[in-house]
């Protein structure tokens, strides 16, 4: 998998985008509908996404934010008193986050289009990396941890969203339930559009046995069949990979396991046990 194929998908699909419809223009009165309602549906959908940056103590903090969706972190961040620094691997989503702080009239330091394996940023620069679901699309993490290690300071820290290994969404949901569901559809010959359609699409061009095997299905199964590459984590792994770090912290948040109804989801206890969402928090091992 190559970083083009990455950049390809996430500029073709950008983060987050499909969840309210869409962007249905280029003005700024359409830019500003539409901000307004991600950001709306984003804090509904995850509520604790505001008390974890309240958490972080970002006042006056060098922040490199590393993905960027649609901005609406990189505001919360710019708006909580950091010195905020924007990368990611599309222009579109530089695009739209740069019209976005300009809307708002809110101050930043740097945005840039760029990849993590080769951070166009000067060594022990920022307090703080934030990265909120990108670094488990990266295929070459090593690389990128160690670039990440080079543009903290000394006593920096990596604060960091993955996907989780040991939740309902990746062992119920896309192990169990989602393979069951193609098993049964490719072989009635039932037909499909959507998402449903492209899963069918995938089985049919890879081979259904190849396709469902958990380290080929799980690309598939976080961000659309579209999506190349994804991985999950553990704690076990992100200590594996993560060489040039010292884990001190890490908590879970969102119990999000469709085709499992939200209500039932929300619903069910031990989000900090099985939700989907693994946050690490990490320090240069050079601080010491």
């Amino acid at each position: 998998m190559t970083e083009a194929q990455i950049q390809e998908f996430w500029q073709k699909h950008p983060c987050g985008e499909t969840l309210v419809g869409g962007l249905r223009g280029e003005g700024d009165t359409d830019l500003e509908r539409f901000f307004q309602e991600y950001d709306n549906y984003r804090y509904d959908e995850q509520p604790q996404m505001l008390t974890i940056l309240d958490r972080i103590g970002l006042r006056e903090k060098r922040v490199l934010e590393i993905g960027l969706g649609e901005g609406s972190d990189s505001e919360q961040i710019v708006r909580r008193g950091a010195h905020w620094s924007g990368l990611d691997l599309t222009e579109e989503s530089v695009k739209r986050v740069r019209k976005r702080l300009e809307l708002r009239g809110l101050p930043y330091q740097e945005l840039k289009r760029g990849t993590a394996l080769n951070l166009p940023f000067s060594s022990n620069s920022f307090d703080i990396v934030f990265s909120h679901g990108v670094l488990h699309h990266i295929p070459d993490i090593d690389r990128a941890q160690r670039e990440i290690a080079r543009v903290l300071k000394p006593n920096g820290e990596l604060i960091a969203m993955l996907y989780a290994k040991w939740s309902l969404n990746y062992l119920l949901s896309i192990a169990l339930l989602r393979r069951l569901g193609l098993v049964a559809m490719y072989y009635g010959g039932i037909n499909a559009g959507g998402k449903l359609g492209g899963h069918l699409e995938n089985a049919r061009r890879c081979g259904l046995w190849n396709y469902l095997r958990l380290k080929n299905f799980i690309h598939a199964n976080t961000d659309g069949p579209e999506n190349p590459y994804s991985k999950v984590y553990d704690l076990r792994e992100v200590r594996r990979v993560f060489t040039e770090f010292k884990l001190t912290k890490s908590y879970k948040a969102s119990m999000h396991a469709p085709p499992l109804p939200g209500p039932l989801t929300h619903a069910l206890p031990g989000e900090s046990v099985l939700g989907w969402h693994l946050w690490v928090h990490l320090r240069p091992r050079k601080s010491a």
